[in-house]
């Protein structure tokens, strides 16, 4: 799975030991992403007020994130934290590419927008890149949500089975 925004913090993954449950070792690897991008979403978070991050097609754009070799008992519990078919969905990404540091490439699930508020925030039209903008500040951030992400991917649908 493609971890990116606090998916990829480690106080999240003790956040969700701690709070939901997870168990298993949790293994990650470095890739480099290439034609989409985190950025952040139109709607906060009404847990903590802060804007969370979601996927957007980026044509040209780089960005190294971690990818989650999760087990499907990690992924149910993902899918609790990530609101799966309310706030997200769980898709197979089509768009952009996607190598590991040592050249591999390699296909990756991700938690893409599923709602309104999920969707890329659209400030003077564009996406603002969470590389671009601190969590502090994204929250300021005023503009609308995206009708579409513009990633290809296809969503799975269901839970996965834990």
């Amino acid at each position: 799975m493609l971890a990116y925004g606090s998916n990829a913090c480690p106080s999240k993954i003790t956040w969700l030991r701690e709070e939901l449950g997870l168990t298993g070792a949790v293994t990650v690897l470095r890739a480099t992403c290439h034609d989409f991008a985190a950025v952040w979403a139109a709607g906060l978070r009404k847990r903590d007020g802060q804007r969370p991050a979601t996927l957007a097609a980026m044509p040209g754009v780089t960005e190294v994130h971690a990818i989650w070799l999760a087990t499907p008992e990690q992924l149910a519990v993902l899918d609790v934290c990530e609101g799966r078919g309310d706030r997200y969905h769980l898709a197979k990404l089509h768009s952009g590419r996607i190598r590991l540091d040592d050249g591999s490439a390699v296909e990756a699930l991700a938690y893409v927008g599923a709602s309104a508020r999920r969707m890329p925030l659209l400030v003077d039209g564009r996406p603002v890149r969470t590389a671009d903008v601190e969590q502090h500040a994204a929250v300021a951030l005023v503009g609308e949500p995206a009708e579409s992400d513009g990633l290809d991917r296809t969503v799975l649908p269901g839970y996965l089975p834990g």
